[in-house]
């Protein structure tokens, strides 16, 4: 953890955003597997919980009265029975103290904190739960049934943390890169290891691995697939086949559970062919226009439509799209090839406060996704940025055969798709090319000190160089 005063610190700028009533910040619980001794591993803490009490053990809450400033970390002191399994641990006032909070208590005490401030008609702040226990605790303690939590949860909570965590710290800078050291040596060993033969399964084993000999683990399930026209292609039991793409998407999330994120495109042979590298160059062309266009006070929206442009523009000039770009792009036409928003915010959690509500992390009051569009409704992040945000460029190409047909059947974007050349690229996969990107004071950077190979001549060499 970091040390106590950058907990204190986010605690107080916390009672400040909220002004009144009482905060439960509820850290998560073990979580059975197939039986309740085996529990699914490593335990993962609540990011927000994390975020201002800063400790990893299970069955912990927050308490934050911000009227009187109290803080109270609480949870149930381990019994000789744990220790006999699991060794002996710090007590809870001993995890207090290293946070910075003044006050411990049994669980028990939860119950008596909250029913004396619902007696006194005070709120009571909670985020929106998202684990099946959690919603049974917060329905014992206010009455609320789980299916009305989500609606109920506290939106001025909500907002206060995702201004908060929205805009990343030097400390978390540091971690983010140390998460993408991990990532680089990930994707590079996936780099070394790609030939005709082996198994995606092999290598998405190797790729986690990494993660975890680091001291980290993975930051989501790794995608490891030929077809990459599946956006979460989890690794299988096929063999990598000579002519084919393969789409590597991993990350890391270190000790202090800072994530990373990317993707890369890589032929299994070793060698793009020249189709292959048509579509690969836009990609790459497309990934690269957001360095230079991302900064402090632009739109993420307005760069998400700016590398829509442009790969419509770049797909016309092949012959799979036609008609006005402007046009085809208010129609939605790219989505056929690119159905998700551009990125999303980093940090804590490899989507960053998703369970929130996507509404509130993504967007603002002048920016908000078409819902009643296929691919802006998928958009993720659209807000104005600010320095210190920390989000993903990930332009994609795909052919996904359903679509193709369905569009197709429809007739829909007719006049912007030459859906005869598309039929022929029905065997082609996807490809994808993502990285985790610092908003800086004029512009921004890519984070990691060590770029995972993306040119295609880079990846070549790198791939040959491995083999040699």
């Amino acid at each position: 953890m970091f040390n106590k005063e950058v907990y204190v610190s986010r605690r107080d700028e916390l009672k400040k955003l909220i002004k009144d009533g009482v905060i439960l910040l509820f850290g998560n619980n073990e979580s059975p597997n197939n039986y309740p001794n085996n529990a699914y591993y490593p335990f993962r803490q609540d990011s927000s919980f994390l975020y201002y009490f800063g400790q990893k053990r299970d069955g912990l809450v927050g308490v934050i009265d911000v009227e009187s400033g109290k803080e109270t970390l609480i949870g149930d002191d381990i019994d000789i029975e744990d220790i006999v399994w699991y060794g002996s641990v710090d007590s809870i006032k001993d995890m207090a103290d290293q946070v910075g909070v003044a006050n411990s208590a049994p669980m028990s005490e939860l119950e008596v904190i909250v029913k004396e401030a619902v007696a006194k008609g005070r709120k009571v702040h909670f985020l929106p739960p998202y684990r099946h226990d959690t919603m049974i605790q917060i329905m014992d303690l206010l009455g609320i049934h789980p299916s009305k939590q989500k609606e109920a949860a506290s939106l001025e909570l909500i907002k206060a943390v995702v201004k908060m965590r929205s805009v990343k710290s030097q400390l978390e800078i540091e971690e983010l890169e140390r998460a993408c050291a991990i990532g680089y040596k990930m994707h590079t060993t996936a780099m070394r290891l790609v030939k005709p033969g082996v198994t995606e399964k092999y290598i998405g084993g190797q790729i986690n691995g990494i993660a975890q000999s680091y001291g980290a683990q993975v930051s989501f399930g790794t995608i490891f697939s030929q077809h990459g026209e599946i956006m979460h292609g989890a690794p299988s039991m096929a063999e990598l086949e000579d002519g084919r793409l393969v789409l590597c998407d991993c990350g890391a999330e270190t000790i202090e559970h800072y994530c990373s994120d990317n993707t890369r495109t890589m032929p299994v042979n070793g060698k793009f062919s020249s189709r292959q590298l048509a579509i690969y160059s836009i990609v790459e062309d497309c990934h690269d226009l957001v360095l230079k266009v991302a900064k402090p006070g632009v739109k993420y929206f307005d760069v998400h439509m700016a590398v829509c442009r442009l790969m419509t523009e770049r797909l016309k000039a092949i012959g799979l799209m036609k008609g006005d770009v402007d046009e085809a792009v208010a129609a939605g036409a790219h989505a056929m090839f690119l159905p998700h928003g551009l990125g999303h915010m980093m940090g804590m959690d490899v989507h960053d406060m998703e369970g929130l509500g996507q509404i509130y992390v993504g967007f603002d009051e002048e920016t908000r996704p078409r819902l009643d569009q296929f691919g802006t409704n998928a958009l993720r992040m659209g807000r104005r940025l600010e320095e210190g945000f920390v989000v993903t460029d990930e332009p994609g190409i795909y052919f996904i055969p359903d679509l193709i047909d369905e569009w197709k059947a429809k007739g829909h974007c007719a006049e912007f798709l030459n859906f005869d050349k598309i039929e022929t690229y029905k065997d082609f996969g996807g490809i994808r090319i993502e990285d985790d990107v610092l908003i800086t004071a004029d512009g921004c950077r890519f984070l990691g000190k060590e770029i995972i190979p993306y040119h295609p001549k880079d990846v070549e060499e790198y791939m040959r160089a491995a083999r040699d």
